[in-house]
């Protein structure tokens, strides 16, 4: 039997270990009992820090005994996606160029979480580099999906949605470039937001003034997301897109009435490739959704030649980042990585100019939809979830798919028009796996979103057919050694 305190929101942890109710130690204790019981059947972690995070926990205990002031997260233990540097613990990156990586420093994001209280307990697995939308790497292995271990759980932060939805961390981030915080959330039933591209630092970013790629937060419920939000948040000087926020914003709601929200509606963003099965369990929810709402109507959306714009967008992240690598030597990078490389490595100046000069009508004409709309809600993934054990999916509706990363295109087309984006877990889809459903807020609207968010999961609580599904724990009693086994010569650090 789980422990309770497993289940435990991040909000209601926080408020029991800042009222002495609970101790830091005693939930520390009870997520790596659950890690050791749960992880082997779905391999979420990558590198774990039990022994330090035991010794912060102890240490936490006794700040809130003596009644000094506490973090936003005090006390709460996190994961931590391994493409995040983290001081004196093994990040890979899911790499093998990196398997014995150990970073002298936290990066931006870490530290202020860090700073807020919170204990890093491990790294969550993520595919190599982060390219795609699949769990696994030849580091780490893959990870399962934790209402079917032989499915795919998502990515890039499959690890951080799969942990968070085991009760193995109350807390984990996540990033995104084209959908890595939201495919997970979506295919593992939890939150996962994209934030305004500044709002989270992002100093590790080699083009900074890029506005595609941010870290952010995930939890399994709209609250511990904004939570995490509020002690990350702010402007930082390493992040040339960064801006000044209030942090207020995001740590308490705003009491928004469902029924006064106006949302609009599209299945496909009119480019997007959506599997027919998909499509009619969006219908299913969008037409619950109408229930509950002002206006719940479609809105015709012109994105042009998102695809190639993001194919463009992309590659110009990976010359920039992979280049010394992989002039060294383009075996050292994987499949996906090496692919995105060698396609940026072909365009011209002219392809690049062209695909920016479309990105900025592209958000130009976007932004107009909210003139009527809070939100504009989508699917979040095209498909059910497919076996862990397919690198990516190749066909949709029988149509073939012309990259490996084409079929997150509902995702990475919101990201190209860098509007704040929310997963929001919505009932189970066609064949009893989660549904997750894409909410876009306006420019810039980051407390709108986890405002409108908020409001739909808790109307969404009262109705069977659209809350959050939850796993079956009791079937992850089992290792699944298959998930390692794309694994070679892994690293012995535990």
């Amino acid at each position: 039997m789980n422990n309770p305190l497993v289940s435990l929101s991040a909000v209601d942890a926080r408020r029991l270990i800042g009222s002495q109710q609970l101790s830091p130690v005693e939930l520390l204790d009870a997520c790596i009992a659950q890690i050791e019981a749960v992880n082997p059947a779905v391999n979420a972690l990558a590198a774990t820090c039990f022994e330090r995070a035991r010794a912060e926990a102890r240490e936490a205990e006794r700040a809130a005994r003596r009644r000094a002031p506490l973090g936003p997260l005090h006390g709460l233990p996190i994961g931590i996606k391994d493409l995040e540097d983290t001081a004196g613990l093994l990040t890979t990156y899911g790499s093998p160029a990196f398997r014995g990586h150990v970073p002298e420093h936290d990066n931006a994001m870490v530290a202020r979480l860090r700073a807020a209280g919170a204990i890093v307990v491990a790294k969550t697995n993520t595919p190599e580099m982060g390219a795609g939308a699949n769990t696994r790497n030849a580091v780490w292995g893959a990870t399962g999906n934790p209402f079917d271990p032989q499915l795919n759980a998502g990515g890039s932060s499959g690890g951080s949605a799969v942990a968070l939805a085991t009760g193995m961390l109350p807390l984990a981030t996540g990033s995104d470039l084209g959908g890595s915080l939201r495919i997970p959330a979506a295919l593992c039933g939890v939150v996962g937001f994209r934030p305004s591209v500044g709002l989270v630092p992002g100093e590790r970013k080699t083009l900074g003034w890029a506005p595609t790629w941010v870290s952010g937060p995930m939890g399994r419920n709209v609250a511990d997301a904004r939570l995490q939000l509020s002690a990350s948040a702010g402007l930082h000087a390493g992040d040339p897109l960064g801006y000044p926020v209030g942090v207020d914003a995001f740590a308490r709601a705003a009491d928004v009435d469902p029924s006064s929200l106006r949302i609009g509606y599209t299945e496909d963003f009119g480019v997007c490739a959506v599997d027919d099965a998909t499509r009619a369990t969006f219908r299913a929810k969008v037409a619950a959704l109408a229930r509950i709402v002002d206006v719940c109507e479609p809105v015709p959306i012109d994105l042009g030649d998102a695809d190639r714009v993001f194919d463009v967008v992309r590659a110009e992240g990976f010359v920039a980042s992979f280049r010394e690598i992989y002039e060294r030597d383009p075996s050292l990078l994987g499949a996906n990585t090496r692919a995105n490389y060698e396609m940026g490595q072909s365009m011209s100046l002219a392809d690049v100019v062209r695909a920016h000069a479309q990105q900025t009508a592209m958000f130009r004409r976007f932004q107009a939809a909210f003139d009527r709309y809070d939100a504009i809600v989508s699917p979040v993934s095209p498909v059910t979830p497919f076996a862990w054990t397919e690198p990516h999916l190749a066909a949709i509706n029988g149509q073939p798919l012309d990259t490996y990363y084409r079929w997150c295109a509902l995702t990475y087309v919101v990201t190209l028009l860098t509007n704040p984006a929310l997963s929001l877990p919505c009932g189970v889809d066609q064949t009893g796996m989660p549904f997750g459903l894409q909410i876009v807020g306006p420019f810039r609207g980051d407390a709108r979103v986890l405002d409108v968010a908020q409001a739909l999961e808790a109307a969404f609580a009262h109705d069977p057919a659209m809350r959050r599904p939850l796993p079956d724990l009791d079937r992850l009693r089992e290792p699944v050694p298959a998930l390692r086994s794309i694994v070679t010569d892994p690293p012995v650090y535990r």
